[in-house]
């Protein structure tokens, strides 16, 4: 297939033979090691808002970047031109950088033992869209209209929307990697509005899949984002009060990224994290296990190679509540003293469960345990204090009187310490949901603050 028939401007071929051309330029200029990649995006995006055409927006990007190491200096540079001069200038531009920066025992390139150096597997993530303008703003009305048209409470709508997007990339160093593939991603989502004057409620939703044979059909996205909008309706406050609070599935998400990002490499040796030294430690209530698969089948976190080429694995993160391993780039493991895992990019599709849940146990069952307290389906702000855990963030979603949801609440804020709230794990339902490359259910979360009128 040409890179033409795929959406593409440059073939893998050519991308191998910059990233090849690149490498042998900072080697002829001293390097003495050099990491290059190259990558080419395109895509389509439009958006539709009360039955008329809003955007139509076509993107089509591409971009070329060599680290240039000189011992332990490094410079980097980029250029969108892959032109021969332009090359060479970036190369040079590279080079000169590395010479004046003052050297960090840190920097280098990953182990060669680290990197992947066979073949990577086709993790099937490639599935271009061939769909015009004119049927994206097809879909993007069909979706608002079934939104439109569940009730005659849902009286405006922020707009629809539908996008398809791909890409691909070559990476290669001079310790023997040689890397790449193409993605994709494709997207529709819609946004009403239920209600009129100061009782207006909005909610939103959206389908995303690598593959858009695999998303849910524009009605079916418009009908739930309206009725999420008129489940809302009549929100109030309720008393400020300390009780237990389930986080909705998509929501919960967010915990699971809390952990990520404090067991990251860069907060770690910097000490920016709650969870400093929490290595073979308990982080998580017991019953809740934590694992990384890399190797999924069209998953939007699946690489068989982090950005620096290191190869992944898949792994336990949190067994039995307790940590098994932190989320480290080359760079990281060095300022700690350890290893790469191969996290240069960020995490590979992580699945936090529990081992006390059972395969019934959907979000109905969860709102049971709740018995009383918030359930939480929205939240605003962003007061997270990754250095102490502290946690406080803005919330809405409804109010649970003896297992079942009594009204919806708004404008109040939910208060804990993120350390806490993680080992205060009550359960975690069946109702799992992915959210770009984290799965999770609905999360209880035994006690917390609520702060309300």
């Amino acid at each position: 297939m040409t890179a033409a028939s795929q959406g593409f401007a440059h073939s893998r071929a050519e991308f191998q033979e910059l990233v090849e051309r690149t490498l042998q330029l900072a080697r002829d200029k001293g390097a003495s090691d050099a990491a290059a990649e190259v990558s080419e995006g395109s895509g389509l995006s439009v958006s539709a808002r009360l039955g008329k055409l809003e955007n139509v927006e076509r993107n089509r990007d591409k971009s070329l970047g060599v680290t240039v190491y000189l011992g332990q200096r490094r410079g980097h540079a980029s250029t969108s031109d892959f032109s021969a001069a332009a090359l060479d200038a970036t190369v040079q531009a590279a080079y000169d950088i590395a010479r004046f920066t003052a050297e960090d025992p840190a920097a280098g390139l990953p182990d060669a033992e680290d990197l992947l150096l066979e073949p990577a597997p086709d993790l099937d993530l490639f599935h271009p869209w061939a769909i015009d303008a004119q049927q994206a703003v097809e879909l993007a009305l069909r979706c608002e209209a079934a939104a439109l048209g569940v009730d005659k409470r849902i009286t405006n709508s922020e707009g629809a929307a539908v996008s398809a997007q791909q890409s691909h990339f070559w990476a290669g160093n001079s310790r023997g990697f040689s890397g790449g593939y193409a993605s994709s991603r494709h997207s529709i989502s819609v946004a009403p509005i239920a209600g009129r004057g100061a009782g207006m409620q909005r909610d939103a939703w959206y389908s995303s899949m690598r593959d858009a044979g695999e998303l849910a059909s524009p009605e079916a996205v418009g009908r739930y984002a309206a009725e999420r909008a008129l489940s809302r309706l009549k929100a109030r406050r309720v008393a400020t009060a300390e009780v237990p609070v389930l986080f909705e599935n998509q929501v919960a998400a967010g915990l699971l990224g809390a952990l990520v990002q404090a067991t990251s490499g860069g907060a770690l040796y910097r000490k920016t994290s709650f969870l400093t030294d929490s290595l073979g430690q308990a982080v998580l209530a017991p019953h809740v296990e934590v694992d990384e698969d890399p190797f999924v089948a069209k998953g939007k976190g699946s690489s068989a190679f982090d950005e620096e080429g290191v190869r992944t694995r898949p792994r336990s993160v949190v067994q039995g509540g307790v940590l098994q391993g932190y989320f480290l780039s080359s760079y990281s493991a060095r300022k700690l003293g350890l290893k790469t895992t191969g996290h240069a990019g960020g995490s590979h599709n992580l699945v936090m469960r529990s081992r006390a849940t059972a395969p019934g146990d959907d979000l109905a069952v969860m709102v049971r345990r709740l018995h009383r307290g918030l359930l939480v389906t929205e939240l605003m702000g962003q007061g997270v204090n990754y250095v102490t855990g502290d946690y406080s963030r803005g919330a809405s979603g409804y109010w649970v009187e003896n297992g079942e949801i009594a009204f919806p609440v708004q404008e109040v804020t939910i208060a804990g310490n993120l350390r806490q709230m993680l080992q205060d794990i009550v359960g975690i339902g069946a109702d799992a949901y992915t959210t770009g490359a984290k799965t999770i259910g609905s999360v209880l979360v035994g006690r917390m603050k609520l702060a309300g009128a």
